[in-house]
């Protein structure tokens, strides 16, 4: 079969199967606050890391709404790691809440400090990612138009993680039970990993 994007054929698919492909994606749930004290907190399934030297992550969202506004005003963001057992909370602060409407309140979360910004993190996360944005870019379309989309990318200052999930110097990933978003309505939980040694000189771990 043969899906053309352009033409959306839906007596083929009734449904749009790209994000079902690109999959699974992990959840960036992002956490800002306004120059003005106002508080955010979103997930976002395209989110990923694009550097490790130094680390950077980025997250992308289908019109400015408030994790990129506050991003922008502020030059800080946190990234928190949802996981299978804050399934709910994090389904929760998606919710469409007028802007600055406290998340965590609704979600009933724990606003925790971070060190180097001054955002809140999520304190029952077992990692979160403190970060500095370093660049904000329009999506645009091959015609060069915008496409409503913003990333927002940002370099990581800080990182906290719970010690539980500390093992022989490394984190569990595994353990901490990672949400991914999926195509539809579908989500995964990261429960067991594999090793796979790389080829010689195709770089470190």
């Amino acid at each position: 079969m043969f899906y053309e994007i352009a033409r959306r054929d839906k007596t083929k698919l009734p449904h749009d199967p790209f994000k079902a492909i690109v999959a699974p994606r992990p959840i960036g749930w992002i956490s800002t606050r306004a120059p003005d004290g106002r508080i955010n907190l979103a997930p976002y399934s395209f989110f990923n890391g694009f550097c490790s030297s130094p680390p950077i992550v980025g997250f992308s969202s289908e019109g400015c709404k408030d994790s990129a506004s506050f991003a922008r005003e502020s030059g800080e963001f946190v990234a928190n790691l949802a996981t299978g057992a804050l399934r709910d909370p994090m389904n929760a602060t998606s919710a469409p809440l007028p802007r600055g409407d406290n998340e965590f309140v609704r979600a009933g979360l724990t606003m925790a400090q971070c060190r180097l910004v001054s955002a809140p993190r999520v304190a029952e996360c077992p990692a979160s990612l403190e970060c500095r944005v370093v660049e904000i870019v329009e999506i645009r379309t091959l015609s060069g138009a915008w496409s409503g989309s913003v990333l927002t990318i940002g370099e990581v200052v800080g990182v906290h993680m719970d010690e539980a999930f500390i093992r022989d110097g490394r984190f569990d990933t595994a353990g901490a039970r990672p949400l991914a978003r999926c195509g539809y309505q579908d989500y995964a939980i990261v429960e067991s990993v594999f090793s796979l040694a790389r080829p010689t000189g195709g770089g470190d771990p």
